[in-house]
């Protein structure tokens, strides 16, 4: 059977992963002649797993040097790739045609349309040719080929056929990446009047996101600090307002009819989100368009009787002085003003989300503990069993992150508004300045104030989190009980000492330590664990269903922040949002990365051929083992945030486990 050459050729070796023994042993335990044997092992494994904290765009952050090939992606997941990669061109090319239509597109292509035609033809091609590597990989039943997971894509392929197919879908892969890009030169969006609707015709084959239609809600934008991409950052108020903050009561009473502000900060039932930390990144531009980035402060209040949160007032900026506050109005000469103060929030949540809470935090911080994993956890360690699955696929997607995402000329130089080395920055400084221990998920929320005890009764990502943070947690604490009969055992592990001292040392996590007791293993097992699967699905998939529309959030604004409420229109509101050429990029690369799910939380298997159940020790595996108590507990998770959905108002789905993967993937 014979495939189209890709159009950037790739190449593969075959993996050569190990599998977890059958007998994991703790280093103490072993004979002399096994602990050579395991320091020979790590000596080898530490020439292919090296740091770097040099790389130009993320300088300082400790990375890999290199992708090994055991950390390269499975055919499952690159025609899983393939299938949405294949699904956001022909959107992209669609609307390009329409532009043509138009008489907006050309550029300095000769025949514009020719062109897009011929790689709607390519893109049939790819698809032609993905499909029957996959078909030659599994016996298929019917279906659509693209959301198959690996159980039947790859169950017979041999290890020389997988090196020559992987080849070919890297490069379909790189093709269709290249067929996403937009070229402003290109003249999208030129001849066509600014407005919602024609936003909503950038989906032009895709669905158009439900958010499209609800963002101006007040109620929708309060709704977004609770389940929204970025749910980690709102908090309690405390006792009083910021000093820099001076909202009145009368303003206060205006909005909450039937309170006082007084009440609301003796209750605890006022939350603050507060910008500042993105002082660091200056504004850039794009071409000779200005970008504009703000440090805005918002305030909500849950009412009384109340459960959810509704938006009070908004400041555009730290200095009241320069920033007056804006309030929620009905008033018609303060509505468009109001519309564009949440605008200005709502670009700074979309560089928060994206900067802070999910690439720092997510990926930048599981990198190291992959590294460091490999490092110094022999493979017949049991952590090592238990966390390598969590780290699959990890370094490679952050290298294409570091290589081309967060890169000059790339979409965060695009769509944010900051300049890219700012931005970098402002990557780098959240990713050394993450806490491992407060930024566990019950620390974290009694930080911010906004615990299961606190006001804030109506949190779907925090009610949703906790349920996976427990399973998780038990599953750990079972499966550390397996190998560690005492908190002495923990004490005397030579390799894990190692491996904390290297996290905490040349890996510069934050608050990282010695382990002395098996429950302090436990929670740091568990730490990553969530981290590298629920945490990260809470901030990477509402980019497709929330972050692709870029009204609804995006990464610059387009004109200065307004200096009073009143006097506005909905053009000026407009004007605000991002040329139509960028809102398609942003949706294409969101689109892209909040679509694929591969391999759920609880499906551990071996990423190299045949693909085997990843744990090996029967007391792990068996009937009563920890592991078939964890993928029972899952099951009850997802039952009740299914149930929950059903009572919500807007249903929170990226919690529900299998929707979550198990690693950082895309």
């Amino acid at each position: 059977m014979s495939y189209p050459t890709p159009p950037l050729a790739a190449s593969a070796a075959t993996p050569t992963a190990s599998m977890p023994s059958a007998d994991p042993t703790l280093p103490q335990n072993d004979t002399p002649a096994q602990r050579a044997a395991r320091a020979a092992q790590l000596a080898a494994t530490q020439t292919v797993y090296t740091w770097a904290t040099d790389v130009p765009t993320l300088p300082g952050v400790p990375l890999a040097t290199d992708v090994p090939k055991n950390d390269e992606p499975t055919i499952a997941w690159f025609v899983t790739l393939i299938g949405v990669g294949l699904d956001i061109v022909r959107n992209a090319l669609t609307v390009k045609l329409g532009g043509i239509d138009k008489g907006e597109l050309g550029g300095e292509l000769d025949n514009p349309r020719a062109e897009y035609e011929a790689a709607l033809a390519e893109c049939d091609a790819i698809e032609a040719s993905a499909a029957k590597i996959a078909a030659e990989h599994g016996v298929h039943t019917g279906g659509n080929i693209f959301a198959r997971m690996i159980g039947d894509v790859e169950n017979a392929v041999a290890a020389a056929e997988r090196d020559v197919h992987v080849a070919l879908l890297k490069g379909y892969k790189d093709r269709l990446e290249e067929l996403m890009k937009i070229d402003d030169a290109e003249g999208l969006g030129s001849k066509t009047p600014r407005s919602i609707e024609a936003y909503r015709a950038l989906f032009a084959t895709l669905p158009v996101p439900g958010i499209s239609w609800m963002f101006q809600d007040d109620a929708e934008f309060a709704r977004l600090r609770v389940q929204g991409p970025n749910c980690m950052l709102i908090a309690a108020v405390g006792d009083a307002l910021p000093d820099n903050f001076p909202l009145s009561a009368a303003q206060y009473v205006s909005v909450v009819g039937g309170d006082t502000l007084a009440a609301a900060l003796a209750d605890g039932r006022l939350f603050l989100l507060d910008y500042k930390p993105l002082e660091v990144i200056d504004p850039g531009t794009y071409g000779t368009r200005a970008k504009y980035i703000w440090q805005p402060m918002a305030l909500f209040a849950v009412p009384p009787g109340g459960s959810s949160l509704i938006p009070v007032a908004i400041q555009c900026g730290q200095n009241p002085a320069d920033y007056p506050i804006f309030t929620s109005s009905p008033v018609a000469d303060k509505i468009w003003g109001w519309e564009m103060a949440k605008f200005v929030v709502q670009v700074a949540d979309g560089n928060y989300h994206e900067l802070f809470a999910h690439l720092a935090r997510t990926h930048l911080v599981v990198e190291a503990f992959a590294v460091a994993t490999h490092r110094h956890l022999a493979e017949i360690h049991p952590i090592w069993a238990l966390l390598v699955p969590h780290f699959e696929g990890t370094l490679f997607i952050n290298e294409r992150a570091a290589t081309s995402l967060i890169a000059a000329g790339g979409p965060i130089d695009h769509i944010f508004a900051g300049t890219i080395a700012s931005s970098q920055t402002a990557a780098v400084d959240a990713r050394l300045a993450f806490d491992f221990y407060g930024k566990m998920l019950h620390a974290d929320l009694v930080a911010r104030g906004v615990g299961v005890d606190s006001a804030l009764a109506d949190y779907p990502y925090r009610d949703d989190a906790l349920l996976v943070w427990d399973a998780i947690h038990e599953w750990a604490r079972r499966y550390v009980g397996l190998y560690y009969g005492h908190d002495a055992d923990v004490v005397a592990d030579t390799e894990l000492a190692a491996w904390a001292a290297c996290l905490a040392g040349e890996a510069k996590i934050r608050g990282f330590g010695p382990m002395t007791t098996r429950a302090q293993l436990a929670e740091v097992c568990a730490m990553v664990m969530f981290t590298a699967s629920a945490q990260h699905a809470a901030v990477n998939f509402p980019q497709k269903d929330i972050m692709a529309f870029a009204p609804a959030v995006t990464g610059a604004g387009w004109q200065a922040a307004p200096n009073g409420q009143r006097g506005h229109d909905k053009a000026g509101w407009l004007a605000m949002m991002p040329p139509m050429a960028l809102a398609l990029e942003q949706l294409n690369v969101l689109e892209l990365l909040g679509s694929v799910h591969y391999r759920p939380l609880g499906d551990y298997r071996s990423n190299a051929f045949p693909y085997p159940e990843w744990f090996q020790d029967p007391r792990v595996t068996a009937a009563e083992g920890p592991l078939a108590w964890f993928r029972a507990a899952l099951t009850g998770v997802e039952a009740k945030i299914v149930a929950r959905n059903a009572e919500r108002m807007q249903p929170y789905p990226y919690l529900q486990p299998s929707l979550i993967p198990t690693s950082i993937n895309i």
